[in-house]
């Protein structure tokens, strides 16, 4: 998207997307949410938000708060990019998801049997039991690396496949079975990092611009990107990392690990995506995402009974697992997209701080508030 285009929707959208309620109270509801997200603000030490509401499979509201960067004091608008961090996952899984319902991709075939630049390499563990896709989606493929540190903007910068062997310049370890698959539940983003290269080698097609063209475009995330760095144009609608209320070097790290931790997007942006498996839930879908998918995405797997494939389940210790979503935590970045399995009702809020307890204390303000 030129710079020029995007300026322009920007002006003319934040003020429609700023509030929607048009009611006396409704404006009164969000202004009392509005005084609990700038003290959750203030508490932490974080510069900025963005907090979107859906209601009833609609987004009702969305407002940023605070600074996109707090040394410039460029405000957070509702249009204003944050790094969505893990939140990057369950939008990949939902691609793989689709992919399998075309037919293109097995979720209980050998993981190796679809890389062809890169391959997992085989130990007594995986001989006895090959890593699959659906292992890798629900976190229960036995492999190591939790998350990633993502690199200061200017550094070196490594390739999928020096990632994935923890080569030099990756400052991870290689991504490797360290526990038989499928027996035990281990958060892995390096799971998604093979995942990544897996959809690339089966599509033939750039990663950024296969999560374009099926996922982003397809659910009206229109002003979210998988690109790493960002491309030039979108930097200035671009937040700021922040750690201790400051910003990080270089304002974001870059993470050649898109799967995992690569999306750059809007709350608004991530509502729809929300809405969208919602809607697929209640048998009011389109297209863009199947009933099945939904369900898959949603249902509990046998491990960690708090996962289904690409989603977390809320409460995770609770057989009434009323909501569904991800959290997500980058350099500078703290992030959480809870939405109800019923009603179509959620939040999203994107914070760009490294506290976590700010982003609960918002999302819990609007839960209270609405009833959900």
């Amino acid at each position: 998207m030129k710079i020029r285009r995007r300026a322009a929707l920007a002006a003319c959208c934040a003020a429609s997307l700023a509030l929607s309620p048009a009611a006396a109270d409704d404006f009164a509801i969000v202004e009392a949410i509005s005084t609990r997200v700038a003290a959750a603000l203030k508490k932490y030490d974080v510069p900025g938000a963005s907090v979107a509401v859906f209601r009833n499979y609609e987004v009702e509201w969305v407002r940023g708060y605070g600074f996109a960067n707090a040394e410039t004091h460029q405000t957070v608008e509702p249009l204003t990019l944050f790094q969505a961090a893990s939140i990057s996952k369950p939008v990949v899984a939902l691609v793989a998801l689709r992919l399998a319902e075309k037919g293109r991709l097995d979720l209980d075939a050998p993981v190796n049997r679809y890389l062809t630049s890169w391959k997992l390499p085989d130990n007594e563990l995986t001989r006895a039991t090959p890593v699959t896709l659906r292992q890798i989606l629900s976190h229960t493929a036995g492999l190591g690396v939790h998350g990633f540190k993502g690199y200061e903007a200017g550094a070196a910068t490594p390739t999928v496949s020096e990632v994935l062997d923890g080569k030099t310049p990756a400052n991870s370890e290689a991504v490797r079975v360290t526990v038989a698959p499928g027996t035990k539940f281990d958060y892995s983003g390096g799971g998604y990092t093979i995942l990544q290269q897996l959809l690339v080698d089966v599509t033939g097609t750039p990663f950024p611009e296969l999560m374009r063209t099926e996922a982003l475009e397809p659910l009206g995330m229109r002003f979210s990107t998988y690109e790493q760095p960002l491309p030039a144009g979108l930097v200035a609608f671009a937040s700021s990392g922040h750690e201790k209320g400051k910003p990080i070097k270089g304002e974001r790290h870059v993470y050649p690990e898109m799967a995992a931790a690569g999306l750059s997007t809007t709350a608004s942006d991530l509502a729809r995506f929300g809405i969208a498996l919602q809607r697929a839930l209640a048998g009011r879908g389109d297209a863009t995402v199947s009933a099945e998918t939904a369900k898959l995405m949603t249902t509990p797997v046998p491990l960690p009974e708090a996962f289904g494939l690409g989603l977390e389940l809320f409460p995770p210790k609770e057989k009434d697992q009323k909501y569904f979503g991800h959290t997500g935590g980058n350099a500078g970045y703290r992030t959480w997209l809870l939405a109800t399995r019923e009603g179509g009702n959620g939040v999203v809020v994107l914070t760009n701080g490294d506290e976590w307890l700010a982003v609960k204390e918002i999302a819990d303000a609007v839960r209270e508030v609405y009833g959900f």
